[in-house]
């Protein structure tokens, strides 16, 4: 979804190929594409690419006409690469908190202490975007960029596990970005299979 909204913002033309979670992604001919079996991948032409965050600076330094993205030398850059990998850290405690959450089964297998301490880290992280937001609409000064997107993807996966309303400035801004028409493109489509299929997952009690 991350992937889908940078290309939607660039208005470019592409081709989205779904694939099953499971057996599908361990297939030779995906493997060749990504190594781990994971997603999301890019084809484009020659290159191939399957870290999210290298797919997102690819796609600004090879498409974007200079408003997403911040050029080696503009005095936004180095502010614009801290955000795009500081999705990365915020990528690390919600993968953490899917899998307990979600994925391990059965449900009193579950380990109780990461998800609390998953919450907790994660808490911080939303810390660090309330005071990074405090005084502009977006991440930089100079206005949405490539970055909000890593980020607002990553809001949208928080707000299962951790209420936004404690942090006036993040959930502002989580507004402002799911008012942008290339953000509601990217979502989930009626029918279209999730792996977070309730709104909140709290961290249950012992």
């Amino acid at each position: 979804m991350r992937s889908l909204w940078l290309l939607h913002e660039l208005g470019l033309e592409f081709e989205v190929v779904t694939h099953t979670l499971g057996p599908a992604l361990r297939d030779p001919a995906y493997l060749a594409v990504h190594p781990l079996g994971r997603v999301p991948a890019l084809i484009d032409g020659p290159v191939r690419l399957f870290e999210s965050g290298a797919i997102c600076e690819y796609l600004c330094e090879q498409y974007d006409p200079g408003t997403l993205w911040r050029v080696p030398g503009h005095p936004e850059r180095a502010a614009w690469l801290n955000w795009l990998h500081f999705a990365e850290t915020m990528g690390q405690h919600l993968a953490a908190l899917t899998q307990a959450h979600v994925v391990i089964q059965p449900p009193e297998a579950r380990p109780q202490i990461i998800m609390k301490l998953e919450a907790k880290r994660l808490s911080k992280t939303l810390d660090v975007l309330e005071a990074g937001l405090d005084g502009h609409d977006y991440l930089l000064p100079g206005g949405f960029s490539a970055v909000d997107t890593g980020i607002g993807y990553s809001l949208y996966l928080a707000g299962h596990f951790v209420p936004l309303e404690p942090y006036p400035n993040v959930e502002r801004y989580f507004y402002r970005l799911q008012d942008r028409d290339a953000w509601r493109k990217s979502l989930p489509g009626p029918g279209e299979p999730v792996i977070l299929t309730r709104p909140f997952y709290a961290v249950p009690e012992a």
